[in-house]
């Protein structure tokens, strides 16, 4: 493997093969690109080799993969290997049926990811392999503006390791101590997913949004019969009650019904109070849990500042209890804490960890628009070539058009400059509308996202005005990952029935989004709109003027916005005709 580094020296990280794959690129340890895959092939938590991804990439640097010095993997494939191997030995002859599906996989997959990199982008220098939790702390530690840090991730399972604790200092992350597979926090979360009839891997924030309209009255028999949580802050679960480990289903439903008295809720079944309380009662009990693994992680440390990453750590209400519990002085979480951010913590190990590369003055992620951009002039020149009808304004002049739009009801989309990496929606794929008509929540939701009445909204807010409408220890959000508490009522479009709401601060450096929030306080009173990504229910934020407009034809919308250019359905004729019969 390559040992030396060099002016100009490039580092591709991948993720693939599991689920929402992505890319990375590393110029001289700072990140020049990145992307998921299933923004670029419009299919939802794509898992497949990200090869749009990886051009994108290499077009964004002006290189071609030649001139890649290292490849880094997120994973260690024959250790993952190792784990599904063995598990389903342990659970014969249960795990009988999968058996032929782990050595299909591993024959095509697994076994085979060196060559295919090789294959795929005509790749012949090094390629080394990360563990999974290995990436997911190098993407925390790597981007915080900590000098050192506790660090823990925590997800469903990577290799054998599920919940982790390390210490990273300098350049170096080191593992103290580990939770091995089949005990997860994790995979207990998404085990309560598929109780309450929500996608595995995708909706494990729906339950978090399902909890408020509950109470936790379960919560005691799940740590009871479930869940065993030790005061030295591990943990261990009831096998009983899953099937993960032999099988394609999380849960054993008998055991379930058992525990809390019915059956996996149906799709066409209704919630019902008993829903809301598991859910309220598996987000109280992971909570807990995660604190406790954070109190272990400060503890081993003696470190007073945490780093958070692995898909667990999307779970913004865990987040802000583990910076309110007083265990540590500062909390970081990676934005992309999930699998596709395993391509930015491989590459980002590679450099610092594998090819020993000092880390500079560690300071604060500023942003994470690291994908495709789209200018101005290539959008209207798009416009106008299809034959869409559309106004172009001055700077001044879209921000003054478009909060006056906001302050008539009108939802917008808003499509601006590169596109976000990481789940959130952070004012270039966003979907906008005034944060304090009520009335907005149920629009949105049932008309343009066509998703659950129940799921809340985030808001984003001015930062000078953060701490003047809500309850939160820091000066600023800028990532949506921590809930804060409203100290006022005037944003129900966006506040949970909890009265929390996932904030975004937004501030100059958000460009063209930061103007508008001035704007529409400036004129019409309100520092705050609600933002949700650009998409509907089951598709990928979109990426590109195409898929934007095409959105746009099929929903409620009122209005789009590219660049600068306006787009309003009523100026065009088939449109409302089109969005009104589209999902019926």
């Amino acid at each position: 493997m390559t040992t030396y580094t060099k002016v100009n020296m490039y580092v591709l990280g991948l993720s693939f093969f599991y689920h929402n794959s992505a890319a990375c690129l590393l110029k001289d340890g700072e990140i020049v690109a990145a992307c998921e895959e299933e923004r670029l092939s419009r299919v939802k938590n794509d898992p497949g080799f990200p090869l749009r991804s990886v051009e994108f990439c290499l077009q964004r640097a002006g290189i071609g993969i030649e001139d890649v010095e290292l490849v880094a993997f997120y994973e260690k494939p024959f250790l993952k290997l190792e784990r599904t191997v063995i598990s389903h030995i342990q659970n014969w002859p249960k795990a009988f049926f999968e058996f032929p599906k782990i050595f299909e996989s591993a024959l095509t997959k697994t076994t085979r990811i060196p060559q295919t990199i090789r294959k795929e982008l005509g790749y012949r220098g090094d390629t080394v392999f990360v563990r999974h939790h290995e990436a997911h702390a190098a993407s925390a530690f790597y981007t915080s503006p900590f000098s050192d840090s506790a660090i823990v991730t925590v997800d469903g399972v990577g290799e054998w390791d599920t919940t982790t604790i390390w210490m990273g200092s300098g350049n170096s992350v080191e593992l103290l101590e580990s939770v091995a597979y089949p005990d997860s926090l994790g995979l207990f979360y998404s085990a309560f997913t598929q109780y309450l009839w929500f996608e595995v891997n995708e909706g494990e924030y729906k339950v978090m949004g399902l909890a408020p309209y509950g109470v936790p009255r379960f919560k005691e028999l799940i740590f009871d019969r479930i869940l065993r949580l030790f005061p030295d802050g591990s943990y261990s679960l009831n096998a009983d009650f899953f099937r993960y480990a032999h099988s394609d289903s999380m849960i054993c439903p008998e055991k379930f019904r058992e525990c809390f008295g019915f059956l996996p809720r149906t799709p066409q079944e209704p919630f019902r109070q008993e829903h809301f309380d598991v859910a309220a009662s598996a987000q109280s009990v992971f909570e807990e849990a995660l604190e406790a693994v954070c109190r272990r992680a400060v503890d081993s440390t003696g470190c007073r500042r945490i780093c958070l990453a692995g898909g667990s750590a999307l779970n913004c209400v865990a987040n802000s209890r583990i910076l309110l519990s007083g265990i540590a002085d500062d909390v970081w979480v990676f934005p992309a804490a999930g699998d596709a951010g395993g391509a930015v913590g491989a590459a980002l190990f590679a450099w610092h960890r594998l090819l020993g590369n000092e880390r500079p003055n560690p300071r604060p992620l500023t942003d994470v628009f690291w994908g495709p951009e789209f200018s101005d002039e290539s959008i209207a020149e798009y416009l106008s070539r299809t034959g869409i009808p559309f106004h172009s304004y001055g700077e001044e002049a879209l921000s003054a058009a478009v909060s006056w739009l906001l302050s008539c009801q009108k939802v917008i989309w808003w499509f601006q400059w590169r596109m976000e990496f990481g789940p959130r929606a952070l004012g270039n794929r966003s979907i906008l509308a005034d944060a304090r008509n009520p009335e907005n929540w149920n629009r949105v939701n049932r008309k343009i996202k066509f998703r659950e009445s129940f799921r809340p909204f985030a808001p984003s807010i001015l930062q000078e005005r953060f701490r003047d409408r809500f309850v939160f220890p820091k000066s600023d959000s800028p990532f949506m990952l921590f809930t804060a508490r409203a100290k006022t009522g005037d944003f129900p479009a966006a506040t949970h029935v909890d009265g929390s709401s996932r904030v975004q601060t937004v501030d100059e450096r958000n460009g063209r989004f930061f103007r508008l929030l001035s704007d529409f306080e400036k004129n019409f009173g309100s520092p705050a709109l609600v933002n949700t990504s650009f998409n509907v229910a089951g598709a990928p934020i979109v990426c590109s003027p195409q898929n934007a407009y095409q959105c746009f034809l099929r929903t409620d919308m009122d209005v789009l916005v590219l660049g600068n250019c306006v787009v309003e359905k009523s100026d065009i004729p088939f449109a409302r005709k089109f969005s009104e019969s589209s999902y019926k």
